[in-house]
């Protein structure tokens, strides 16, 4: 290897990747934690060290030029080198302490984890958790979250997952709405009644459809990306929702409306990066985790749940 060739600033780099990314100096400064000022003189500093201009810079935005372009992917391979060596290192710790991130649904993060962390307390007091309750993909080679609880198999063959138990959702509804309303007799009546969506309804409408429900958009009066606030929606009497079945029996009020109806199976995975899997404190959590939702999930559930939305 030439040494000598290769002899730049590696925060230089992280610099112009940072921005290049981000899309202007302000963005990056905040991603980086560093002052605006401090960003620009790196970047310009890896321009004269490379003898290149690498943004073109516009009195509204920074654009990359032909040659910042044509090196980009090189700093991007940089980048994530770098991040497999910040890994590395950290699968090298073997104390149960320090910080550990985890990923899920606001759904995931509210009705299972606090049984689970509570367990999780009793094994490594001393870790500190912080869960990202998001309905986002968090990236975990970009070292976003070290564990991740989704509901699809990830693609990415750097990353470890295992299945778990899978969730099984169904209808659920009010009993204050359903005697206002009535409670549906056969699959024509769904078409009279309002429902409580996610974020974009109209992808609800072919899985409803396949269960016999021909519904339109104009049936669901009220949306949202929060499962939570759905949960909420439905206890208040605004209509018809999906809800994990331990979830929604673990409220007196709320009814199954149409018992006929075909449940829905949610896939459940857990997944860490692969050299994550060395750290002690990581494997802890990834273990309890994957152990607490392969059993029966509504022995997860806790009073806390009842008594938090209560």
């Amino acid at each position: 290897m030439e040494w000598q060739r290769s002899a730049f600033d590696w925060n230089q780099a992280r610099a112009f990747l940072a921005t290049a990314e981000e899309g202007s100096l302000s963005a990056a400064a905040r991603a980086l934690g560093l002052t605006q000022p401090t960003l620009s003189r790196q970047v310009a500093a890896l321009e004269d060290k490379l003898g290149v201009t690498l943004f073109e810079r516009t009195s509204r935005a920074l654009l990359l030029t032909q040659s910042g372009t044509q090196l980009l992917e090189h700093f991007r391979s940089m980048g994530e080198a770098a991040n497999r060596v910040a890994i590395a290192a950290t699968g090298q710790s073997e104390a149960v302490t320090g910080h550990v991130v985890v990923a899920c649904t606001n759904g995931m993060a509210t009705f299972y984890l606090p049984e689970i962390l509570k367990k999780l307390r009793t094994k490594a007091p001393d870790l500190q958790i912080e869960v990202i309750a998001s309905n986002e993909i968090s990236d975990l080679r970009r070292r976003e979250a070290d564990i991740a609880i989704r509901h699809a198999r990830p693609k990415d063959e750097n990353l470890f997952a295992k299945r778990l138990r899978d969730a099984t959702a169904h209808l659920f509804a009010s009993s204050e709405y359903l005697d206002a309303v009535g409670r549906p007799s056969d699959q024509a009546d769904f078409s009279k009644l309002h429902f409580v969506g996610a974020e974009y309804p109209e992808r609800m409408l072919g899985m409803m459809a396949t269960r016999g429900l021909n519904l339109t958009v104009a049936n669901f009066n009220y949306s949202t990306a929060s499962v939570t606030m759905a949960l909420e929606l439905m206890r208040a009497g605004l209509g018809i929702g999906i809800l994990p079945i331990d979830v929604g029996k673990a409220y007196p009020e709320l009814e199954d409306p149409y018992p006929e109806f075909e449940p829905i199976e949610i896939e459940t995975w857990i997944v860490a990066h692969r050299e994550l899997k060395t750290n002690l404190r990581i494997r802890l959590v990834f273990d309890l985790i994957a152990e607490c939702l392969s059993t029966n999930q509504e022995a997860g559930m806790g009073s806390h749940l009842r008594g938090s939305l209560a």
